[in-house]
Order: C-alpha cells, then sequence, then structure tokens
C-alpha cells in the first residue's frame, strides 16, 4: 500500500524519450519550489511506430516506477503515450493524472474565438485524432483541422531551430493549415516549443500558438494550489532524471530542451 501523498513530494513528470523536457522546463518556470522526477524511456524510444498494446504497456509499466517514488502527481508528457493510455493510467493511479493532449486541448478552447482550431503534431498523434476527440469533448461545434509535421522532430534534435531549412519546411506544413478557416493552432508535440518563435514567424498574425508544455504547467499549478499540495517549502528544489539508457547526445540535446545543466541522470531497467 503506497503511503499518501505529501505536499513536499516529488511531481512525476515521463515521456518516450527526451521531449518531455519542454514540460519540465514550464514547470521549473511556474512552479520553482516543487521537487520534480522525470522519466525518459530513451532505450525504446520512438514509440510512435509501436503498437496500441505495446505503447500502454510501456506507460503503466512507467507510471507504477514513478508511484513507486512517491509522487503526488503524474504528468504524462508525450503525446503518443496521453493518446494511447491516459484513461488506463488514470484508471490504475492512486494520484492525479494530467496530461499534454487534455491540457492543450482545454487552453485551445478556451483561446479560439472562431471555433476553428489547427493541430500540429507527429503522425502517430495526428493519426489517433486524440486532439479532435479532446476538442470535441469540450465544444462539439468547433471544428479541428490535423496535420503531421514528421520532419519537425529530427530538426529540432538536430539543433536546427532558426535553420532556413526548418523555416522552409514549417512553410510548406502550414501551407494547407492556411486555407483552413482556424484562429489557433496546437502544437502537438512536445519537441515543437523549441520552434516556436520561428512558428511564430512563419504564421505572423493569422493565429494564436498553443503550447501544450506552457497549458500542463498551468493546470499542475492550479490543481496543487486548490487540493492543498503545492510544496510550502521555499528551498532550492530537488531534480532527479531517470532514463531507460543514455544516449551519446542525451545530455546535449536534454540541455538544450531544459534550458540549463542536466544533472542527476540515473539509468535504471525497468
Amino acid at each position: 500500500m503506497q503511503n499518501p501523498s505529501l505536499p513536499s513530494h516529488p511531481i512525476g513528470v515521463f515521456d518516450s524519450g527526451v521531449g518531455g523536457l519542454t514540460v519540465v522546463r514550464a514547470l521549473m518556470d511556474r512552479l520553482p519550489f516543487e521537487n520534480i522526477i522525470y522519466f525518459g524511456d530513451t532505450a525504446r524510444v520512438p514509440y510512435g511506430v509501436k503498437s496500441v498494446d505495446t505503447i500502454a504497456h510501456f506507460t503503466q509499466e512507467i507510471a507504477q516506477f514513478l508511484q513507486n517514488q512517491q509522487v503526488k502527481m503524474l504528468i504524462i508528457a508525450c503525446n503518443t503515450m496521453a493518446a494511447v493510455a491516459a484513461d488506463m493510467v488514470r484508471a490504475s493511479a492512486s494520484v492525479p493524472v494530467l496530461d499534454v493532449i487534455e491540457a492543450g486541448a482545454k487552453n485551445a478552447v478556451d483561446v479560439s474565438w472562431t471555433g476553428g482550431i489547427g493541430v500540429i503534431g507527429t503522425p502517430a498523434t495526428i493519426n489517433s485524432n486524440a486532439y479532435a476527440r479532446a476538442i470535441h469533448q469540450l465544444n462539439p461545434g468547433y471544428r479541428v483541422y490535423s496535420q503531421a509535421c514528421p520532419l519537425f522532430v529530427p530538426l529540432v534534435e538536430e539543433g536546427w531551430l532558426d535553420h532556413p531549412v526548418t523555416k522552409l519546411t514549417a512553410q510548406e506544413y502550414l501551407k494547407p493549415v492556411f486555407v483552413e478557416k482556424i484562429d489557433t493552432l496546437v502544437l502537438g508535440c512536445t519537441h515543437y516549443p523549441l520552434i516556436k518563435p520561428l512558428l511564430l514567424d512563419v504564421v505572423g498574425g493569422r493565429m494564436k500558438l498553443v503550447d501544450s508544455a506552457l497549458s500542463i504547467a498551468d493546470q499542475a499549478a492550479d490543481l496543487l494550489q486548490s487540493s492543498g499540495m503545492a510544496n510550502p517549502s521555499h528551498q532550492a528544489p530537488d531534480y532527479r532524471f531517470y532514463v531507460t539508457d543514455v544516449p551519446v547526445k542525451f545530455q546535449s540535446i536534454g540541455e538544450r530542451f531544459l534550458g540549463r545543466s542536466l544533472n542527476k541522470i540515473e539509468r535504471v531497467n525497468l
């Protein structure tokens, strides 16, 4: 039997790889005194090419690992995991569970004034139709246009955040989006916040961008406050990072995503 959560317990954040560190970064900025544990399944990434059963199994494994670390909240920072397994994790977890899709969808519905919303993401996330379902649950009358952008993840991991090739790629992907009557564009992948300045440049004043990482940090802050679970300590927080493999580039890519040095990386076998 797990001990009841305490306000001093950490927030658990997990992802299939490194992308969820943009969520950790948003949490660090929004909740500077909260302890955070991050889990990246770097040995088994990418998840997008795996079966639904496999993704669900891996997701449950990681959620259980984090609950064993006494986290007070779980945040599913991977869109693929959230699309496939968020409901399963909620059903079995003993702590609140937030996910990037639900947070991004809520924010998009709140900021859209015409009811036309675009979503960009990896092919796996777009094919799952999870954002459209989440948006339609909140408002069935809203129109959702989805566009897969498979090249953005490798470009971000290469560090080409403000590169002419990335800008050209964005212009090509967004051409069909601009034809649709939308006023809001959801960044449906945790890698995309790193190219937000470039995307803002490409969309100009056409639409607002919804960053799911910022959305979920706000949602986490509200939930901790309303439930009385915010950490009362104002000491320097403890950040821990667990991975299933330590690829050569993990440190450098991770620090780019996090915007600060990446310490306390521990490799674990599930």
